[in-house]
């Protein structure tokens, strides 16, 4: 037999952990503060972790008010494919106010976090599916390059490290992604041929509408809003492909959403229609 020997491991040793520490842990546990904006007679519920989402709530109604508008079009009960959700601000909305079926695709990893618990605190679940996820022209593993490592942050690019601009940049974080084609989701079941589609990934909406040519050309698709930018080739080409499938867009209504100072000048979400 082998004699016994004593255990040598030094006893474990609670770190000792400042107070106010302690006590901010206990506040994140009970959860992060969240605010409840009325509307029209019901309330849409959004978590606050930080100073980038409370501006979005902030903005709500200001930022983009013609997707405010073209969302309050939408048939109750209809599918809604969000493309770019951020941080769920437009699926809440249309879930709650329109009682949509709604397709959310967000890739960044803060964003989609704080997605899934504004679907959780509006008790949508079941009206909301939320998927991690870039939409493009191509189904690959690729990297997602951050434009900022900020919850509610915006502008980042899959597989190119490139601004709205399409322009070269650095970015301060890559995070590990993939991507997917809308005609396969679609072919797969993992989404029905949506009604309505809103499409906001700063660049590269042609990428997105280049994947999903096969849905879009199907007759149930009635709307589409996307910001385009026309100053990029890839954009003006959306337009043109887009009248080809029977959608028109209203001069007055671009010319209103168009921003007209700052770096976004020019860039504005176009209502398609059929």
């Amino acid at each position: 037999m082998f004699p016994m020997r004593a255990d040598t491991e030094p006893k474990a040793q609670h770190m000792q952990i400042d107070p106010r520490v302690m006590d901010a842990v206990k506040k994140y546990e009970a959860g992060m503060p969240v605010i409840a904006v009325p509307y029209r007679g019901r309330k849409l519920r959004y978590a606050l972790p930080g100073k980038t989402p409370l501006w979005r709530v902030q903005t709500l109604f200001t930022k983009e008010p013609c997707t405010i508008e073209w969302l309050e079009s939408i048939e109750p009960g209809a599918v809604l494919l969000d493309v770019g959700a951020n941080v769920g601000m437009y699926t809440v909305f249309a879930a709650v106010m329109r009682d949509a079926r709604v397709f959310a695709f967000e890739p960044e990893s803060q964003n989609y976090g704080l997605l899934c618990r504004n679907l959780v605190g509006n008790n949508i679940s079941d009206r909301v599916s939320a998927f991690c996820c870039a939409l493009s022209d191509e189904a690959k593993f690729s990297m997602i390059h951050l434009s900022q490592f900020t919850i509610g942050g915006s502008c980042h690019s899959f597989d190119q490290s490139v601004d709205f601009k399409l322009e070269q940049r650095e970015s301060p974080f890559i995070q590990g992604c993939f991507s997917a084609r809308i005609d396969q989701l679609v072919a797969d079941g993992v989404m029905p041929v949506p009604h309505y589609v809103k499409l906001d990934v700063d660049g590269f909406e042609h990428k997105v509408i280049a994947g999903g040519m096969e849905t879009l050309r199907k007759p149930d698709v009635r709307s589409l809003i996307i910001e385009i930018n026309p100053h990029l080739a890839e954009h003006r080409e959306i337009i043109d492909i887009l009248a080809g499938l029977g959608f028109q867009c209203d001069p007055a209504q671009v010319a209103k959403a168009a921003r007209t100072e700052g770096a976004f000048t020019g860039v504005g979400e176009y209502v398609f229609r059929r």
